[in-house]
């Protein structure tokens, strides 16, 4: 049900961090083939291996399109649920509800607006309409009453918080011209509070180098708890990421979150830069006679982009020899849980990366 009158603050509901149990996970099946090459089948490939390993530690939904429900049926292990549903891409984290919670553990959501990062003025891609209404049909298929904002955009990758209040984002993405540009960085930040029931907002400058969505934070850093973060970093000062990561860094450092903690930021190597081939690109259908993947285009390889589950944590790695430093990484500073490691190619030739194809359901208790 849509709840009207209120917002979340005021109801005394937040945002829990991703790291909280979930009672489960939710996917979309990837099938277009202006975007996913090759008719999406590698990319299938690819999805169908983290529902796989998402579905060995907690439940998991495939949201599906009619026209491929048999295909994903067949292509996944028989526990994992597959609904159809109507959609226009397969980013369930940035399109879907954004879920909260009450110090009873009740859950509502969020409904933000999407319009593909950018709408007419830079998004990716048009019409967006079926990806705007999938946030409301889970929150009524799921029976979770959930807030409506009428006009403000937002995406899922775009925050990331501790659960204790504080969120960090960046300008690059929030503020751009094509999803809240109408609106000052106050008036934004008031929303963000109202309807994330955070306390503190910390703004970082830029996002990931050439990150097609605007810089959303999650190519960035991501936090590793209370007070500690992991940030995407390279030593190469001619690699245009630096300037982005030595300034994330200085912000960072001098901020403090809500307890008045100073963080403890972990840098994490990036691979190296990573482009689109020939034949990667060719595989790609194009839009009105232009090509969507161009050769030679930057992908944007990090692995900050994880997704956390129950018990284990499924990292993007790239092929490169950077990848066995992020698993050491990783495993020591999340000694309780497994580091599943996915080859992650497929979905940088997508846009996106691990974090971006899996939302969380946070574990509540019924109302």
């Amino acid at each position: 049900m849509k709840i009207v009158g209120t917002t979340p603050k005021e109801d005394q509901y937040y945002l829990p961090a991703e790291t909280k149990r979930h009672r489960e996970s939710i996917m979309m099946w990837p099938e277009r083939s202006d975007n996913w090459r090759n008719g999406a089948k590698p990319a299938q490939k690819t999805f169908a291996e983290i529902a796989a390993i998402i579905n060995r530690y907690e439940p998991v939904t495939m949201l599906v399109s009619k026209e491929q429900y048999q295909n994903a049926r067949h292509a996944l292990p028989a526990e994992i649920r597959v609904i159809e549903m109507s959609y226009n891409d397969a980013w369930i984290k940035d399109i879907g509800p954004t879920y909260l919670l009450n110090q009873k553990n009740q859950i509502r959501a969020v409904d933000w607006r999407f319009n593909a990062w950018g709408g007419l003025v830079d998004g990716l891609y048009f019409p967006w309409d079926m990806d705007d209404q999938v946030a409301q049909k889970l929150c009524e298929l799921t029976g979770i009453d959930y807030y409506h904002l009428e006009k403000f955009i937002l995406e899922g990758c775009a925050f990331h918080t501790d659960g204790e209040g504080t969120l960090i984002v960046t300008e690059e993405s929030i503020l751009s011209e094509g999803r809240n540009g109408m609106l000052t960085k106050t008036e934004v930040e008031a929303v963000l509070k109202a309807y994330l029931g955070i306390e503190k907002v910390i703004w970082l400058k830029l996002g990931y180098f050439m990150d097609e969505t605007n810089g959303d934070v999650d190519n960035m850093l991501s936090f590793v708890r209370p007070g500690e973060l992991l940030l995407t970093w390279t030593d190469d000062q001619s690699d245009p990421q630096y300037a982005s990561s030595e300034e994330a860094y200085r912000i960072l450092e001098a901020a403090t979150d809500t307890k008045g903690r100073h963080f403890k930021i972990h840098k994490l190597q990036m691979p190296k830069p990573m482009f689109a081939t020939q034949e990667e690109s060719a595989g790609v259908d194009p839009i009105n006679g232009l090509l969507p993947r161009y050769p030679g285009d930057r992908l944007t390889a990090s692995y900050v982009n994880y997704y956390a589950l129950n018990d284990a944590i499924i990292l993007p790695i790239f092929d490169d020899p950077q990848d066995t430093v992020a698993i050491q990484t990783l495993t020591q500073l999340f000694p309780d849980r497994k580091i599943e490691p996915v080859y992650a190619r497929e979905l940088l030739l997508g846009g996106g990366d691990v974090h971006c194809v899996v939302a969380a359901v946070p574990a509540h208790t019924e109302a």
